[in-house]
């Protein structure tokens, strides 16, 4: 058994387990995942049970698990994967808002990414499927599972568009201005959706306007807003175009859509915007970042959490030499040291802090005399 385990975690390829019960969910996630020189489908199973059986003779590095099965429900089986064995879970699942506590518990009881099964009735939605599928099994094989993370060699990555696509480059000069009200804007990916709670529930009712791109599929955004509304003390809701940012309130990025800031006289609005994908994201931080370092200069603060890639990293620089307070989640407390190892190599960091220490310095940055934050 030892040998088993020592060979797949010596793999080069990534291994992967499905576990849908539909036959033709199992067959599009296969040809997906087996089209990436890097990943491999370890095995399929129809069940639970079925992949429990398959497990006890090799480990995979991702699983990626339905809700709604038969005989047990996946809720259940990642419960008891986490209780003995964890292992990186990705929920694959056409969860609808009905389905929003199934999903919202799952990610709580460890699943460290959610996707939507894929769409294959163009050629645009499977290129879309195959980049958020593939992408996320990466992700989750590097993701931190209790005192697990597996190593994974680099693979190179198809060229990716940046910001420019959606909002153009300007160079920003520090200049007097009109005061406006702070605003924080917030970055996140694999492991964020947890990584956020742990920061959102933190902050006082008097807390700036928030602005953040969770990368989330479609749909489960409006479920994540609302279940954080309900466990914070600020508001927190799925942003609609020409949402005002204020105080005590946070505005997540629909999936699927981009999100920018404007500023109006002394105030922000959010703008959501379709485009392409940017760093591979729809919703992208890189977008949101350039838009805030545009929008806001010195009365911004970047804050860049947990998540594969390099999506922020050049627009919490943006940010940062716009003169706003840039932060970056450290090693130790992310589930994968992805996004903001990429910001802090490049500079844009002005702190390194543990995730249960960033809160504090939102409200130890909103304390700091008006004069410094003119933009």
């Amino acid at each position: 058994m030892l040998d088993r385990l020592a060979k797949s975690a010596s793999s080069e390829k990534i291994r992967v387990l499905i576990v849908d019960d539909s036959a033709t969910v199992r067959r599009a996630l296969s040809d997906i995942i087996s089209s990436a020189p890097d990943l491999e489908v370890m095995a399929t199973a129809s069940d639970p049970y079925k992949a429990a059986e398959r497990m006890r003779d090799e480990i995979p590095d991702v699983m990626f698990l339905d809700i709604e099965m038969p005989r047990m429900d996946g809720l259940t089986f990642l419960r008891r994967i986490m209780a003995q064995r964890p292992i990186p879970v990705v929920i694959c699942s056409t969860l609808t808002a009905e389905g929003s506590t199934a999903f919202m518990q799952a990610l709580e009881a460890g699943a460290v990414d959610v996707i939507t099964k894929p769409r294959v009735d163009t050629a645009q939605a499977l290129s879309d499927s195959r980049m958020r599928i593939c992408d996320v099994a990466r992700a989750a094989a590097h993701a931190r599972i209790g005192v697990r993370r597996r190593v994974v060699q680099p693979v190179k990555i198809e060229k990716k568009l940046t910001a420019d696509a959606i909002i153009p480059h300007v160079t920003l000069r520090k200049r007097p201005g009109l005061i406006t009200d702070r605003i924080i804007a917030i970055g996140a990916s694999t492991g964020g959706t947890e990584a956020l709670r742990a920061v959102l529930t933190a902050l006082p009712l008097d807390c700036p306007g928030i602005v953040i791109v969770q990368h989330m599929p479609e749909r489960f955004t409006a479920s994540f807003a609302e279940r954080l509304d309900g466990l914070c003390r600020i508001a927190v809701k799925e942003a609609e175009t020409g949402d005002p940012v204020i105080p005590g309130r946070a505005l997540i990025a629909p999936g699927n859509h981009h999100m920018l800031l404007e500023r109006l006289g002394k105030q922000y609005r959010v703008v959501i915007k379709d485009g392409p994908h940017v760093s591979r994201h729809r919703p992208s931080v890189d977008v949101l970042f350039r838009s805030a370092a545009q929008a806001a200069g010195a009365n911004a603060m970047g804050i860049l959490l947990t998540g594969m890639g390099d999506d922020g990293a050049h627009g919490l620089l943006e940010m940062r030499s716009a003169g706003a307070r840039t932060v970056a989640q450290d090693e130790a407390t992310c589930v994968v040291f992805g996004m903001p190892k990429e910001a802090i190599a490049l500079g844009a960091a002005e702190k390194i802090l543990p995730l249960d220490r960033i809160a504090r310095q939102i409200t130890e940055d909103v304390r700091r005399s008006p004069e410094a934050c003119a933009s």
